[in-house]
């Protein structure tokens, strides 16, 4: 078997049938997208690495939050008399003057102690607890979505990357794709492409989506024109920042037929040296939420971002200028849709008696009834299908009020 896969990778390298690296293989996926009826917008941000909240929004009118951490400060300007936010973030200030950019402090999933990125990042995606949560034999909490809206369909596309987004993965159809895709196949080219996985339903499936996709984006640019510059640009560069070309490209299929896209952002894991590490993947985040805004135009009055993590960090600062794996974290909240210039959430303190293991920042709410009631009051799904179908189990408490 292994030495079949290899003559398939070296076939695609030698003949050239594909026009992209090696990495971008049909198994690697990074951006998901599906298509549902309606007019607004979901896009879904996975932030890996456990993002530090307490330094993205930061509670400086917790007398207690200068005092675990002496020595970490990261540069910040008000918000609103309590909370400051970190000048990684200062692109978006007018965002939040508009009241288009919100978050919601002090939330985690049910993840509680071993503190493990993949098993975080699993129950993130699946949207349950317990062992049907981990590994691969689950969907995730945007397929179910999926599931109980009617008439979805799923959106052509093709999946290459660095990874598989599992939040999209299940019984729903689905498709995806990733940056800096070539696919200029002659009919000749096609039809070898499929001899070669011929025997192969899982390869030859998505030889077969990579083709519908590249005539899918060859129809759209003749009916419309040429596509964004600035997102081709990003797309041929292989210099350039991937998280704009996704969002770039996400924003594109949004103002056709698809209505939720997801993708995720790397590298939050701030162990040492935070302020200048979490400044710079908070830039790529505001230019993440930039090029979504400016690609989608008009669209975006009608759209909703959540960006979540799968836990926050310790309150206490560690002894090499960082933080360390915690429990409650941070969603950031953007989009035309929602009602911004707030911080939501309700404020534990950092109190060493008021922290979750008297470490960590103490959860009082749960991102996915943050992300369901923002479900229900954008497609109008009712309470009971999301609690029982989207999110297994879920109590969605009190509505927060986060979409207008």
């Amino acid at each position: 078997m292994r030495k079949l896969n290899l003559s398939r990778r070296k076939l695609l390298q030698g003949v050239g049938l594909v026009g992209c690296s090696i990495a971008a293989h049909p198994l690697m996926t990074s951006v998901s997208f599906a298509s549902a009826p309606g007019e607004a917008r979901l896009v879904v941000i996975i932030l890996r690495g456990g993002m530090d909240g307490l330094d993205v929004v930061q509670p400086v009118g917790d007398a207690n939050f200068a005092l675990s951490r002496p020595d970490l400060r990261s540069k910040s300007r008000d918000l609103d008399g309590y909370f400051a936010l970190n000048d990684g973030l200062s692109d978006l200030r007018p965002l939040w003057k508009k009241g288009e950019l919100g978050f919601v402090h002090a939330v985690s999933t049910p993840y509680r102690g071993k503190r493990s990125h993949f098993d975080g990042q699993d129950l993130l995606e699946a949207g349950m607890i317990g062992d049907a949560a981990l590994g691969q034999g689950r969907d995730g909490w945007l397929n179910r979505l999926l599931q109980v809206m009617p008439g979805t369909t799923g959106e052509t596309a093709f999946a290459i990357g660095r990874e598989n987004l599992k939040i999209l993965s299940g019984q729903a159809a689905v498709s995806n794709w990733a940056p800096n895709t070539q696919l200029n196949l002659s009919q000749n080219a096609r039809q070898l492409l499929l001899e070669a996985y011929h025997n192969d339903p899982l390869f030859r499936a998505s030889a077969l989506e990579a083709m519908d996709l590249a005539d899918m984006i060859a129809d759209d640019k003749a009916s419309a024109g040429a596509a964004d510059d600035d997102m081709q640009a990003m797309m041929r560069s292989p210099g350039g920042v991937p998280e704009r070309a996704l969002a770039a490209f996400a924003a594109d299929r949004l103002n056709h037929h698809t209505r939720i896209a997801s993708f995720s952002i790397n590298g939050w894991d701030t162990h040492q040296n935070q302020v200048g590490a979490l400044g710079r993947r908070l830039q790529r985040l505001s230019e993440t939420i930039l090029t979504l805004k400016k690609g989608l135009g008009k669209n975006w009055g009608q759209t909703t971002v959540l960006a979540m993590t799968e836990f926050g960090r310790t309150a206490r600062e560690n002894g090499t200028a960082g933080t360390d794996h915690g429990t409650g974290g941070l969603m950031v909240l953007a989009g035309g849709a929602i009602a911004g210039d707030k911080v939501y959430g309700d404020w534990p303190g950092l109190a060493e008696a008021d922290l979750y293991d008297r470490r960590d920042l103490m959860p009082t709410g749960d991102v996915r009834a943050i992300a369901a009631w923002a479900m229900r009051d954008m497609f109008g799904l009712d309470r009971t299908v999301l609690e029982r179908s989207v999110f297994p189990n879920l109590d969605m408490g009190t509505n927060p009020g986060i979409i207008l």
